[in-house]
């Protein structure tokens, strides 16, 4: 899980992003496997979305392994009024994007992929601070010449 601390930075990206392009209708940052780690999608139903990025992030896996195009970087879906673009944040996090049909899609993926990254490091250096352990273990006494220690189970 990631700390409080990040999940807030990770808020005050998606309104600086929002804030910078005006046709953004939403901003959501979510784990791969669909849990929301903070958004900004007013009128959006956050769970739902990051669920179905899940979805659609491991179908785009799956193509991008089977047409040997490389890892996932990018996914963009356009309906009658809008687009939805979603971009690896990271090892183990997505953004999406909500944005208005009249949005400049150059600009949606340059401002998406920066912003991506930056969350990405945020998320990463999150997870990779509270995986490590806290302090090494003790160690252990030598034994005297010719005798050893019982072993405890690792």
């Amino acid at each position: 899980m990631v700390p409080e601390a990040e999940v807030r930075d990770v808020l005050d990206e998606l309104q600086r992003l929002r804030a910078r392009v005006p046709l953004l209708s939403g901003a959501l940052a979510a784990s791969t496997d669909g849990l929301v780690l903070a958004h900004d999608t007013p009128g959006v139903e956050a769970e739902g979305v990051a669920a179905l990025t899940a979805a659609a992030l491991g179908v785009s896996i799956r193509m991008t392994d089977a047409t040997g195009r490389g890892g996932f970087r990018e996914l963009l879906v356009r309906g009658g009024s809008g687009y939805i673009a979603t971009y690896a944040a990271g090892s183990s996090a997505v953004l999406t994007l909500l944005a208005e049909d009249r949005i400049n899609v150059g600009r949606l993926h340059l401002e998406g992929r920066r912003a991506g990254a930056r969350i990405g490091e945020l998320v990463d250096a999150a997870l990779e601070r509270t995986e490590r352990p806290a302090r090494a273990a003790p160690p252990r006494p030598a034994a005297a010449p010719g005798r050893t220690l019982p072993q405890r189970p690792t």
